[in-house]
């Protein structure tokens, strides 16, 4: 159902608030989570945040999120009653409030696109109840006459050896979906659904929910339902049937009774089996003041929530502003005049320019702790899925990037961790044989070095192999030389190419290289690099450079016949005259190289490159410049230095995307002073070209 229109002007600031609220609540988790507690700051901010997600979705008529939000709070709300609850469900509450966020995530996602949130949490919350339930310790209190009147947890016999049902009995052997996880608690909520159905209900093992060991004797041999149906046992298989997470169930056919005094003492105390939890939650009584209270400890802030669009406006302008100050001094009418005050002027106003531009930027910038936070929340579900032992260290999250750079990295860093978890890092018994820690290790650091945000990830894990590598590239038919002129660095780089994959078998998580030149073009796309390193049974190590900014750079302006180019400050190493005809050499093919102390670097002429009409074609005419991206390193060839020139990056008009211009080692252009058009160098592709 489409929103009330009444609140349309308030669904950005659903959206926002809720995010905000979702990607808190999975830190508090995660960090909880890896302690094995829950401080009673963490309680009572999950709560807040759950009372708050309640009440707005309520407010935007999105029942769905606001009664799962109301289930969860409800969870926590015993909690702050008496934290020590929290030991006997410790797992099963993580897993479900995890199971919850990811929901909530979704569904607020889905309104955020088409303004519907429409997904049914039934089962979500009925599980939220059940684990209420046995919290408040009603469920387990009920079920202890049955375990009293039961053998010891020691001698029940396994389901894979089912005891004979009594007389009026039937028994069902039910099988779990492989990696649910919480096998136990998910047993003890199936049988609290059907204890209004059953006059009779009894299970091996007994009380699944009092001993969370019992999950792999659950995995093993399955969980066996005794029951007595109080109408029909069709209506018993339809519950079982329809509950979450059951792969397979099973009528047992019966077998001769067994002596009746055993049975009989079982069946006596099967009425006193945990009633359903649905009727003993009640509903949270906090009031909203209570849930509003800030945490403790936490400085008040003022912020103010601002629309993305108005903050690429604001941007926009004052590259507009950037650029007319630059054509107003740059003027070609007041060449040759002596203009002091006006001077002084221009250089105020470059000035006040210069500092309005850093506040906007500032504005944009985000830290990139969100991103790594996401990470953590990645390596967590995989550990769980691949049963795998991974620490996940993050360095430099309060690192700021402008936030188009920020949202463009989720998925290449999502990749990545994905990657080095399923391919990687080895399984906890196969990393003791190698005398490794038993527990992996993945690192995310990021620092701002020079006008750009240098990111690596790196894994402890078993490296990249180069004989696979160049096995698969031969295969594949992607070598271009043979196998010895490859470096190290070379064949690393290959898993960069669409398609190129080292594992077998397609997996949820694929191995590395699916997915790797995904990885590269995003990064490209926002002005980076990416380089990699590995060392044979040591690890891999990712590292990403990118742009602080996208909007405006300083530049170097390269003047090629009529015709300017602008060049990126941080791509340029250096610049030189050539004197010495020593340093021009010719390699075997016949490419033109710069020897430069002792090191020789290819060198590109820009007006063959770009066909530019000049008439300064002799070397010791011009300009050289030794460019770098990432660890390639060339030299490129202009007509002159003209100066540094703070520009306004504009991207090619749309009708030009046919002719893949982008990979011709140009990125954009900008408006210059005059009013003319420079092109923008892309040092990454120009070196890609001829490297």
């Amino acid at each position: 159902m489409a929103i009330d229109p009444s609140m349309e002007p308030m669904l950005e600031t659903f959206i926002y608030e809720s995010t905000t609220l979702l990607e808190q609540l999975d830190e508090i988790l995660l960090s909880s989570e890896k302690s094995k507690s829950l401080t009673e700051d963490h309680i009572n901010e999950v709560f807040r945040i759950m009372h708050t997600i309640k009440g707005s979705s309520a407010m935007m008529e999105f029942n769905g999120i606001s009664t799962l939000a109301h289930a969860v709070e409800d969870v926590f709300f015993i909690l702050r009653e008496d934290p020590s609850r929290l030991t006997s469900v410790n797992e099963a509450l993580f897993d479900l409030v995890f199971e919850a966020s990811d929901f909530l995530k979704a569904e607020v996602e889905s309104v955020q696109n088409s303004g519907e949130a429409t997904q049914d949490p039934g089962k979500m919350i009925t599980e939220l109840k059940q684990l209420a339930s046995i919290m408040r310790g009603e469920a387990s209190a009920a079920a202890q006459p049955a375990q009293e009147a039961a053998p010891a947890a020691s001698a029940q016999p396994a389901a894979g050896n089912a005891p004979q049902a009594a007389p009026g009995q039937y028994r069902v052997k039910v099988l779990f979906e492989e990696g649910c996880q919480m096998e136990n608690i998910r047993a003890f909520m199936l049988m609290s659904q059907l204890q209004d159905l059953c006059d009779e209900l009894d299970s091996v093992p007994a009380n699944p929910q009092n001993d969370s060991s019992l999950c792999s004797e659950i995995i093993k041999n399955g969980f066996l339902i005794l029951f007595k149906p109080s109408s029909s046992v069709e209506d018993v298989l339809n519950t079982i049937e329809n509950s979450v997470n059951i792969k397979t169930y099973e009528l047992l056919e019966d077998e001769p009774a067994a002596a009746p005094a055993e049975p009989a003492a079982a069946n006596d105390n099967t009425n006193a089996a945990p009633a359903p939890a649905a009727k003993s939650a009640p509903a949270s009584p906090a009031s909203p003041a209570a849930a509003a209270a800030p945490a403790s400890g936490k400085a008040k802030q003022s912020l103010v929530s601002v629309n993305q669009s108005k903050l690429d406006q604001l941007m926009d302008l004052v590259g507009e502003l950037v650029t007319t100050e630059s054509m107003v001094v740059s003027n070609p009418d007041l060449r040759g005049l002596q203009l002091d005050n006006f001077q002084k002027s221009a250089r105020e106003l470059r000035k006040l320019t210069d500092e309005l531009q850093d506040v906007v930027m500032s504005i944009r910038m985000v830290p990139l702790s969100g991103v790594f936070q996401r990470m953590n929340r990645i390596v967590r579900d995989m550990c769980k899925k691949l049963d795998k032992q991974v620490d996940l260290v993050t360095e430099g999250g309060d690192t700021e990037v402008d936030k188009t750079i920020n949202e463009a990295i989720g998925d290449p860093f999502m990749h990545m961790i994905r990657n080095s978890m399923d391919h990687a890092i080895e399984q906890p018994e196969e990393r003791l044989a190698l005398g490794k820690p038993e527990r992996g290790k993945i690192t995310i650091a990021a620092k701002n070095i020079g006008g750009e945000i240098v990111i690596t990830i790196a894994d402890d894990g078993c490296g990249l192999d180069t004989a696979a590598l160049l096995k698969k590239a031969r295969n594949n038919g992607l070598l271009t030389k043979a196998d010895n002129e490859y470096t190290d660095k070379e064949i690393f780089n290959l898993i960069m190419l669409p398609g190129f994959s080292t594992n077998k078998e397609v997996t949820e998580f694929s191995g590395r290289g699916v997915g790797m030149d995904v990885v590269r073009k995003n990064v490209e796309k926002v002005g980076g690099t990416i380089s990699i390193d590995s060392k044979r049974g040591v690890g891999t190590t990712f590292t990403i450079k990118i742009p602080l900014t996208l909007a405006i750079v300083d530049g170097m302006e390269l003047a090629v016949g009529n015709s300017i180019y602008t060049l990126p400050i941080t791509s340029i190493k250096q610049s030189f005259k050539i004197f010495d005809d020593k340093q021009i050499i010719l390699d075997t093919d016949g490419t033109e190289m710069i020897m430069l102390r002792g090191e020789c670097f290819p060198l590109i002429r820009l007006h063959r490159l770009f066909n530019t009409p000049t008439e300064i074609t002799d070397l010791h005419d011009g300009i050289v410049i030794q460019i770098e991206s990432g660890d390639k390193v060339a030299c490129i060839f202009a007509d002159e230095l003209l100066g540094e020139q703070q520009v306004v990056v504009k991207p090619f008009p749309s009708f030009l995307g046919k002719y893949e211009i982008k990979k011709l080692g140009l990125s954009g252009c900008t408006i210059l002073g005059d009013g003319s058009i420079s092109l923008i160098l892309d040092a990454n592709n120009l070196l890609g070209m001829h490297l």
